[in-house]
């Protein structure tokens, strides 16, 4: 049986080899044929257009901040490469988990969701309204209008009471993470407002971009060397005092991108320097040899965990967008885009089997870093990597993210949005009627008890 299993493994590499993916980078057809494999083998995961199934939905071990992270992924697919074979699925799973206040907070998710998780949609959404993304009915919730929706909902939850501003990391405080401002929803808050401010020409937008930036570097989240860290507590009397120094890659590519609307947008030195220094950070801290990694879990004992294990790809994406927008940083950024693309389609050789639903010889690895060696960690988050690398390469050739002024069609609200208190059940106040009712339900609870205790010590007697 151990000879057979051998066997069956070497049989395994071997089948892998031969149908891993083969790009010729000279080539754009040859690199948008690599992304389309890649991108098949992703949606293949995806369940949501099942009979039956909640379309949006990944399933498990997925949050559903991954699901809004692909199909984030799967617009800016179809704008590098002009391949619309996701168009329809993407389509009807942002439509599906707008929720009624048309916030991106579905019934299904509200209870549990933080602000990152809307984020990751919003930023979707935000995508497809630069990338002229085929418009909703005009009854139903827009693109740019689902972004300000998020975007109010955001400004309402700034707390200025702990830590001098931000926001904290869970929207309810039943939720673990309450107690934690931290990078991630502060960037998503940070990159749509930048977006925003760019895609509309609304200056309000820009200067809470502005606000969270400089907020960021007050409590030290981005430090003197523009390195993005994680996050602080926020309870008693932490007030953000006490960091958690990790660094992520998708926290860097938050405010980079961001940055790089921002510079874009006003031209100032102020934005060029922020952003060229958040390039020049991440260069030096999430790639080894030219090919980026995740340094805060790749290499430890405990490992990446999913969410982890998909963060990385938002960074190889947004790098190349930054690239468009701010083209100083194209010399610094291009060549690592370019051998990180190498490495994560080298890793792409894995066999089908019962979770990876794509062709054998294309399931995605995880760690870029061991090049042709395939990992065996396979997942969403490790084949949207992928994609997103691969793809990275084409960005320079797609249209530069639309405006409203130059073609962006997505029409807006600024109003738009909701109270958090009224999307789920809210202690009532207590009135003074229930504090009578109460006064007198006890009363008779003491009567009865009193009454049962006297016939108790009569019948003693």
């Amino acid at each position: 049986m151990y000879s057979v299993l051998i066997f069956a493994g070497i049989s395994s590499l071997l089948i892998s080899s031969v149908n891993a993916i083969d790009i010729d980078w000279t080539s754009d057809s040859s690199i948008k044929s690599a992304a389309s494999t890649i991108a098949y083998g992703l949606v293949k995961y995806y369940t949501g257009n099942n009979t039956g199934d909640v379309p949006g939905n990944l399933p498990d071990p997925y949050y559903w901040w991954e699901a809004g992270a692909m199909f984030g992924t799967l617009i800016d697919y179809w704008g590098f490469t002009g391949d619309d074979s996701y168009n329809d699925i993407t389509l009807q799973a942002l439509q599906h988990q707008v929720g009624d206040d048309a916030d991106f907070m579905p019934n299904n998710q509200t209870k549990s969701e933080g602000n990152d998780d809307q984020g990751f949609w919003a930023m979707a959404a935000m995508t497809a309204a630069e990338a002229n993304f085929t418009n909703p009915e005009p009854n139903q919730p827009q693109w740019l209008a689902l972004v300000q929706a998020v975007y109010n909902e955001y400004v309402d939850r700034w707390e200025p009471d702990t830590c001098g501003g931000g926001m904290r990391w869970q929207i309810y405080t039943f939720n673990n993470g309450y107690n934690y401002k931290n990078s991630v929803s502060n960037g998503c808050f940070f990159n749509i407002a930048a977006r925003l401010n760019r895609f509309t020409a609304n200056d309000s937008y820009g200067d809470w971009a502005n606000k969270i930036y400089e907020w960021e570097e007050s409590v030290g989240f981005i430090n003197k060397n523009f390195n993005v860290l994680d996050g602080a507590g926020n309870a008693g009397n932490e007030n953000c005092t006490q960091i958690n120094a990790a660094q992520f890659t998708y926290n860097a590519g938050l405010f980079m991108y961001g940055s790089a609307a921002m510079y874009n947008y006003t031209n100032s030195d102020l934005w060029k320097t922020r952003v060229e220094g958040l390039v020049k950070s991440a260069a030096g801290i999430f790639f080894q040899d030219g090919v980026m990694w995740e340094p805060s879990c790749e290499k430890t004992q405990a490992k990446c965990d999913v969410d982890q294990q998909s963060f990385k790809g938002h960074l190889s994406r947004w790098m190349a967008l930054t690239a468009v927008l701010a083209p100083s940083t194209y010399d610094t950024i291009k060549p690592l885009l370019q051998s990180t693309a190498e490495a994560a389609a080298k890793q792409c050789s894995g066999p089908a089997s019962s979770d990876y639903k794509g062709p054998t010889g294309t399931a995605c690895g995880f760690s870029w870093l061991q090049q042709s060696t395939f990992d065996g960690i396979t997942g969403v988050g490790e084949q949207m990597n992928a994609l997103q690398a691969v793809m990275a390469p084409l960005a320079s050739l797609a249209p530069a993210p639309f405006t409203s002024d130059n073609g962006g069609s997505s029409q807006g609200n600024p109003d738009a949005g909701a109270s958090d208190n009224t999307k789920i059940e809210q202690p009532r106040a207590i009135t003074a009627g229930d504090r009578a009712g109460a006064g007198i339900l006890t009363t008779l609870v003491l009567a009865g008890l009193l009454g049962g205790m006297y016939f108790l010590w009569a019948g003693e007697k």
